[in-house]
């Protein structure tokens, strides 16, 4: 009988390798299944097999997991990837059924995105417009990340995953990777570009020239759009100490990391008119049901407004 573990291999293999899934995802992945077969260890008593998987052992540990005090995103996530690893083990005649079809979790937990003012993000942009004028090129490159960022609506992972040749100035665009390695091509407005232009003409030359010294990673360099100050491409825990540092004494609720960028950027889109199929292309969303969460930020931001200033609320 095939260990348990190594079916867990080979789907992560395969989300890695077959459908070209993130790191970030496929470690993710691997951490809830890593903590089923632990599971499924200590009820047979043995190294368990894939033969052992059944509704009820995976019922079993999303109840363990409950118990634990684990967060219903958390448990919501899990019974995912377990759906995900049993339609798989189905798929590929490893299993006579999919036993995970019918596995339920507990509603995660909904929570509106945090979303900055344009008075904030002005400010945040003009403190960042500050220090690039003092020509220093970490400072241009971070004038550029946020401008961009907050111009394009991307994710940290696809601005990190940018190369120089993704980016066309003259029609203000750039060429995104995302999830599932889609491409799109994504707007930017101008001050993005004029951002993005002093950095890669006055600010990356001077990174560039602490480039790596082994040969894959000089490569890497060479082709990217940001660098850190090693000279190698910029990472997201860089990027994420960045944007977290700028927002941590802005007013509101909710994480401060690039993500919150992100939604900013698709809510004052909203706000000010855009199509809702047009912002859902813009994000990269495989389905328009995940945009649709800014609809709801721009209801509540009217509310907002509508409690604080009109006479009669």
């Amino acid at each position: 009988m095939t260990r348990l573990l190594g079916d867990v291999e080979r789907f992560l293999a395969h989300l890695r390798d077959g459908r070209g899934l993130s790191e970030h995802t496929v470690r993710a992945y691997a951490s809830d299944l890593d903590a089923l077969d632990a599971h499924a260890a200590e009820r047979a008593g043995r190294p368990p097999v894939t033969a052992d998987l059944d509704l009820e052992l995976l019922r079993d540990w999303l109840w363990r997991s409950t118990e634990s005090g684990l967060a219903r995103t958390t448990l919501a996530r899990r019974a995912s990837s377990a759906r995900a690893f049993t339609r798989w083990l189905d798929e590929t005649d490893r299993t006579v059924a999919d036993v995970g079809v019918r596995l339920r979790a507990p509603k995660a937990e909904s929570h509106l995105p945090r979303v900055l003012t344009s008075p904030q993000i002005d400010g945040v942009l003009r403190s960042l417009a500050v220090r690039a004028d003092t020509a220093d090129p970490g400072a241009r490159r971070d004038l550029a990340v946020v401008e961009l960022l907050y111009g394009s609506g991307l994710r940290v992972s696809e601005l990190v995953g940018t190369d120089v040749g993704d980016l066309d100035l003259e029609r203000r665009t750039v060429l995104v990777t995302g999830k599932g390695a889609k491409q799109r091509v994504v707007p930017f407005g101008v001050p993005a570009a004029e951002a993005l232009d002093r950095w890669l003409t006055l600010g990356r030359p001077a990174l560039a020239a602490a480039a790596p010294a082994d040969p894959a990673g000089a490569d890497d360099a060479r082709r990217a759009a940001f660098l850190g100050a090693s000279g190698a491409r910029l990472g997201t825990r860089a990027v994420h100490r960045l944007v977290a540092g700028l927002l941590a004494d802005l007013p509101g609720g909710g994480p401060a990391g690039p993500h919150a960028l992100r939604h900013t950027a698709a809510t004052h889109l909203l706000d000010g008119g855009a199509d809702l199929r047009a912002v859902q292309e813009l994000l990269g969303h495989a389905s328009l049901g995940t945009t649709q969460i800014y609809t709801h930020v721009s209801t509540e931001r009217l509310r907002e407004s509508y409690r604080t200033a009109h006479p009669r609320a």
